[in-house]
């Protein structure tokens, strides 16, 4: 890994004349989308070297977002739909089909996530991936045979039970009957035999590919239904009953299915629709970052370029755990490039991403300050922040 000593831009003129500068962040969530952190960096960057080149390349790891990130680098259309919200209530939801028209890429958000209910209406007893399983049927009727889903920003702690009745898997209670659609996490309880003989049969033509931005499994301490559902509007007692409720239907899945779905990376994430994806649908479970990384290639963006620039809100342990800027940091590293990477927060365990290649790390906020005035500021914060940083590059 070259050294900022190094890089041949420290030797330019003030202008920054041939300076190949890749912008490759994620958003810094709740305050900049990943293109508009693109745009306040290349802002910082042309106040300093108004003629570097700028190549910008927003990713996601596999949370919101990763639907139009891939549709904006590979080119595709949009689709809307009807589809089931959390609650069961319809509403237009859409993904995008890539311009091969044989990959259908989507955010499970945009069906099943946080982001469609009020506060009050939050809480994962009551809620399903329905909707996700809707917009996976649509696809297929539509010929994908490759289908790409982000699963982040989740309302849900259903197992996956929801999207996998969508496509026509059958959940049966104990006197043989067939369970309710739209079964929420409250309920996973009344399973008690799964039936696969409806499901969809596009589904066994079609490769499903699954984001994951964390490798949590199915329940356990670090479970979907311990670490996650708080967040979705749980209370401690509904936490409990949630995972109890998980680890019976992943008892039925290893009983009918000869699936252990604690011992899947991932399974765990969107509330186990990671894991009753896999279970159900056959899916893949793959680090997020790596799944954009190769469908935007960024490997051949990477051909000529002096110097990478990433984020993202925060920067920590778990950012090695296949964050955006960790697999950035790994890809340039093996072109040899340095890549500094910019966040909200720079909290103790991001040391380790040195060893992987990191050149160097900046918060972007220059003062403390509360988290909403941050989060209001991120724009010029980053901006100003990119600036500072090209300042090392140029001659004066």
């Amino acid at each position: 890994m070259r050294q900022l000593s190094q890089i041949s831009g420290l030797r330019r003129d003030r202008h920054g004349s041939g300076f190949v500068i890749l912008l490759a962040p994620d958003s810094f969530k709740g305050s900049c989308a990943a293109r508009e952190a693109c745009e306040a960096m290349a802002a910082g960057i042309r106040s300093v070297c108004p003629k570097a080149r700028i190549i910008s390349h927003p990713l996601s790891d596999g949370g919101e977002g990763c639907r139009e990130i891939l549709l904006d680098a590979v080119g595709g259309r949009r689709h809307a739909i009807s589809v089931n919200d959390p609650l069961m209530r319809r509403i237009r939801a859409e993904y995008g089909i890539l311009k091969n028209g044989k990959t259908a890429v989507m955010d499970m958000a945009t069906a099943s996530g946080l982001i469609l209910l009020r506060s009050k209406e939050r809480n994962p007893m009551r809620t399903t991936t329905y909707g996700t399983g809707e917009m996976i049927k649509s696809a297929l009727k539509k010929g994908a045979k490759k289908i790409i889903m982000g699963i982040g920003g989740s309302a849900t702690t259903d197992g996956g039970v929801g999207a996998a009745q969508a496509l026509g898997c059958r959940f049966l209670d104990k006197h043989g009957r067939i369970l309710p659609k739209g079964l929420p996490g409250g309920k996973l309880r009344l399973i008690q035999r799964i039936d696969l003989s409806k499901r969809d049969s596009h589904i066994d033509q079609t490769k499903i590919l699954v984001a994951c931005d964390v490798d949590n499994p199915f329940t356990g301490a670090r479970g979907a239904a311990r670490i996650y559902s708080p967040q979705k509007g749980a209370s401690s007692g509904d936490v409990e009953i949630l995972e109890e409720n998980l680890a019976h239907l992943a008892e039925i899945i290893k009983r009918d299915m000869g699936i252990d779905l604690n011992s899947v990376k991932g399974s765990g994430a969107a509330g186990g629709l990671g894991g009753g994806l896999y279970a159900f649908l056959g899916a893949e479970l793959q680090r997020g970052i790596e799944i954009i990384l190769k469908a935007t290639r960024f490997r051949a963006k990477l051909k000529g370029v002096d110097l990478v620039l990433t984020g993202e809100g925060c920067l920590d342990a778990q950012t090695m755990n296949g964050k955006v800027v960790w697999g950035v940091v790994k890809e340039a590293g093996r072109a040899n490039i340095p890549v500094v990477a910019f966040a909200g927060r720079i909290k103790s365990g991001y040391e380790d991403l040195y060893s992987t290649g990191l050149t160097a790390a900046f918060a972007i906020t220059r003062e403390p300050v509360p988290m909403a005035k941050a989060m209001e500021n991120a724009f010029y914060n980053i901006k100003e922040v990119c600036a500072n940083v090209m300042r090392l590059f140029i001659k004066r």
